[in-house]
């Protein structure tokens, strides 16, 4: 049989050219067998774990105080990368992670959220750029995504699509099991299985936390896989949520760390500089890098406050060690397969640095730090310490604690320019092919050089070609050459970052970098790029950019910035995107609005609807109306919600009257009902909001109707001006995730009845047609957007 040609993709079929005889009974009637696709022989099993928002100093591996023995087991047996580095942002890593190009080539110049139409920022993955796990399943690999994918545009992540930039199947997965967005309630998940919504197989009250149902659908999956076609490697890519907020773990965890964090971050950075020295992790004559001044120090916190700050930082934690554990259980169920030695793994502890975004002093709420910086007080947090972890709060730490995550570097997450922001440490497994085993290797590496790695190892050749399409070189450069080479001279010797305007750029160990925006100021950022400060750092002799040679070397650092610009260029960074409020506003950014029209209707059934797909009813009046149908015992629960326990509104029936609840960032509850219950038969019901205007955020006033007669008036003093909530979504007829109000309570959250439609109105729309919508008027909503 002569030799696979791999380079076009998909493998053309063959065609058996020889004696074509008339009937099978002829002696010399021959075909060759049906011969399964499958990638070279000796091709490994792949396993890529990627943890979220997790600093270098974060993991016991790297020299942190969180506990992770299964990162020390990897690394024990396998290779520590102590200059591998992401992109800054959760979105822009994983982007570029999985197809092996810069992540402003595969359109992904930040989180989807913030997508414009610029090529380099559009979210939209080029079909130029074919992922790794596509080129792999062409390849003859089986192909799994289990846990977070934030790359989904948008305006695709409604229930019809399109699919082509969503794991299954557009990204090449033949299975997904996870969440499409930035983050998620561990103790409540907003699900997908391939493209379908599905609903967590408990409660916390049983026992449900979705790290270890991450894990448990990992590890049937790979089982099955084995069970099924044993000679067939798997591609296997596990994200999940952990460690990103909201900080959700089990309270026997977080009792772990019970006074450990009482000294403050400063004594923890110390500490961990420590420990890292010893470990090898960093060089003995390393420095550790001064604490900014925007960030407060521990012995300025108020006393009061000292046990909650030091509770966030349990809580992390203990979400990471409860994380790397169920890791662990992926580990062991491989060696329980026999195949764990023969299984490629990256074990990546973190798609950024330590998030920073939980403001100076954390939050029980992360939307509150946005929505409502007022109300997340010293006071708030400590009647509120004993609610960090648990489904009661959404909770985020301190900035201190993120940077000292980050020990021993410079800033943090979303600052792209200090390796605070882009280190992060990495753990390569395979003993059946890397001779080595607990050693160190400190070549200057990018999560785009994941892909060719993988590509190698597996001895499949970068295909010219994929589904007909020319692909763009990869823009990576494998790691295989270090594994048996720990001496090995670099080979990623140049590498742009960008993100949120902080820029920079490594060359032959020379960096580059300006800090432009400060991750936990979420208004009056700055647009002026020009008047941005650059710093230069040898990192050949200062390895954690301690000594600013700016102006001393300013030849070398303009040589620099002018590569920067050069490379900007090569990979669509330019033009530079210094907006910020304004991208979270389609209309603004220039993507496409899922949502057109002042009106939406909406059916009985339909669940599991983002925010981004959904009618925007912030800061305008507007009106919901539904139509529902009351069976003779009367009507309970949920007609149509859109948020959860971190904010949204919820329009039910409680002791069978209407009722609307306005959650407001789970800090103020606003309760408009009904006194009179709704009977039995069909009925149209209505809540009309009048805002009052004036800005953004105002309050206004709610109206019940029932069949066009007014049952119930009252004030809402306070909106959402931007989001409810990351995770939760819109369903109607049920209140799907953690519950908008523990009013109607979690056995309630389905109407008893039936919803056949709802309508969403918003401006002139909701004030210039009567109470009673009629089918003709229901007819030309719905065909408003074709």
């Amino acid at each position: 049989m002569s030799e696979v040609q791999r380079q076009v993709l998909p493998i053309a079929d063959a065609k058996q050219v020889g004696l074509t005889t008339y009937v099978t009974t002829d002696p010399d009637t021959s075909f060759p067998p049906i011969t399964p696709l499958r990638p070279p022989a000796g091709a490994p099993n792949v396993l890529v774990i990627l943890l979220d928002d997790v600093g270098f100093g974060a993991s016991s591996a790297f020299g942190g105080p969180c506990a992770t023995p299964t990162a020390e087991r990897l690394a024990g047996a396998g290779l520590k990368y102590n200059r591998f580095h992401t992109t800054a942002l959760c979105s822009p890593t994983r982007a570029a992670l999985l197809s092996g190009r810069n992540h402003h080539s595969v359109g992904m110049g930040a989180i989807t959220e913030m997508a414009t139409s610029a090529p380099g920022y559009n979210s939209l993955r080029p079909n130029t750029c074919a992922p790794l796990a596509e080129i792999l399943r062409l390849n003859g690999y089986s192909t799994a995504q289990i846990g977070k994918c934030h790359e989904v545009p948008v305006f695709e992540s409604s229930p019809i699509g399109p699919f082509d930039h969503w794991p299954h199947p557009g990204g090449g997965f033949e299975y997904f099991y996870g969440f499409i967005g930035g983050e998620n309630n561990q103790w409540y998940p907003a699900l997908y299985e391939q493209t379908t919504p599905v609903e967590p197989w408990g409660t916390p009250e049983e026992g449900y936390h979705l790290m270890g149902d991450l894990a448990d659908k990992t590890i049937l999956w790979i089982k099955q896989q084995k069970s099924m076609a044993p000679d067939k490697p798997f591609f296997t890519y596990l994200a999940p949520g952990a460690t990103h907020a909201p900080h959700h773990v089990p309270q026997e965890w977080i009792a772990k760390y019970e006074g450990r964090f009482d000294g403050g971050w400063d004594a923890l950075r110390e500490e961990s500089f420590a420990r890292q020295k010893e470990l090898g992790v960093v060089p003995q004559d390393a420095v550790l890098t001064a604490r900014p001044a925007e960030i407060p120090a521990w012995h300025d916190q108020p006393e009061e406050l000292k046990p909650v700050l030091a509770r966030e930082m349990e809580v992390y934690a203990a979400f990471l060690e409860y994380a790397d554990h169920h890791v662990g259980r992926v580990i062991d169920s491989l060696d329980e397969l026999g195949i764990l030695d023969d299984t490629l793994i990256y074990y990546i502890i973190g798609d950024n640095g330590a998030s920073g975004e939980g403001t100076l002093i954390g939050t029980t709420n992360e939307i509150m730090v946005s929505e409502a910086p007022d109300l997340s007080t010293p006071e708030w947090l400590i009647e509120r310490i004993d609610e960090l972890g648990t489904p009661k709060a959404y909770n985020h730490y301190a900035v201190g604690w993120a940077h000292a995550m980050d020990t021993p570097y410079q800033w943090t997450k979303q600052i792209a320019s200090h390796f605070g922001g882009t280190r992060n440490g990495t753990i390569v497994h395979w003993p059946s092919r890397i001779r080595s085993a607990g050693e160190t290797r400190d070549q200057f590496h990018h999560v785009i050089d994941l892909t060719p790695t993988v590509l190698e190892a597996a001895g499949i050749p970068f295909p010219t070609s994929v589904n007909g399409v020319q692909q763009e070189p990869l823009h990576g450069v494998s790691m295989a050459y270090s594994f048996d080479e720990p001496k090995a001279p670099e080979r990623h010797v140049t590498q742009y970052f960008e993100m949120m305007c902080n820029r920079g750029i490594y060359h032959q160990g020379w960096t580059a970098v300006t800090k432009h925006a400060t991750p936990w100021q979420f208004s009056g950022r700055s647009e002026d790029i020009e008047a941005d400060v650059w710093e230069l750092y040898d990192t050949n002799t200062d390895w954690t950019q301690s000594r600013d040679l700016a102006s001393e070397q300013p030849e070398r650092l303009a040589a620099l910035k002018r590569l920067f610009d050069i490379e900007a260029v090569k990979y669509n960074v330019l033009p530079l995107e210094p907006r910020f409020a304004e991208r979270f506003n389609p209309e603004l950014a220039g993507r496409p609005n899922p949502v057109v029209g002042s009106s939406q209707l909406l059916y009985g059934g339909m669940r599991r609807l983002q925010e981004n797909v959904v009618m925007n009813l912030k800061n305008k009046s507007h009106s919901v109306t539904a139509e529902v149908v009351v069976p003779e015992a009367g009507a309970s629960g949920v007609i149509v919600a859109q948020g959860g326990h971190t904010g949204g509104w919820s329009l039910y029936a409680l002791d069978g009257a209407l009722r609307y609840a306005y959650n407001f960032t789970g800090a103020r509850l606003y309760y408009v009902g009904s006194d009179s219950p709704l009977t039995a038969g069909t009925h149209q019901v209505r809540m009309e909001f009048a805002y009052d205007g004036g800005g953004i955020g105002k309050g206004g006033t709610a109206s019940l109707f029932v069949d066009g007669a007014q049952v119930g008036t009252g004030r809402v003093e306070r909106t959402h001006w931007g989001i409810f909530s990351m995770d939760e979504t819109t369903e109607v007829g049920s209140d799907a995730g953690a519950a908008v109000t523990e009013e109607y309570g979690e056995s309630r959250n389905e109407f008893s009845g039936a919803v056949n439609w709802v309508q969403l109105d918003i401006d002139e729309a909701a004030e210039n047609h009567d109470h009673l919508i009629s089918p003709e008027e229901r007819f030309r909503v719905a065909m408003a957007r074709q």
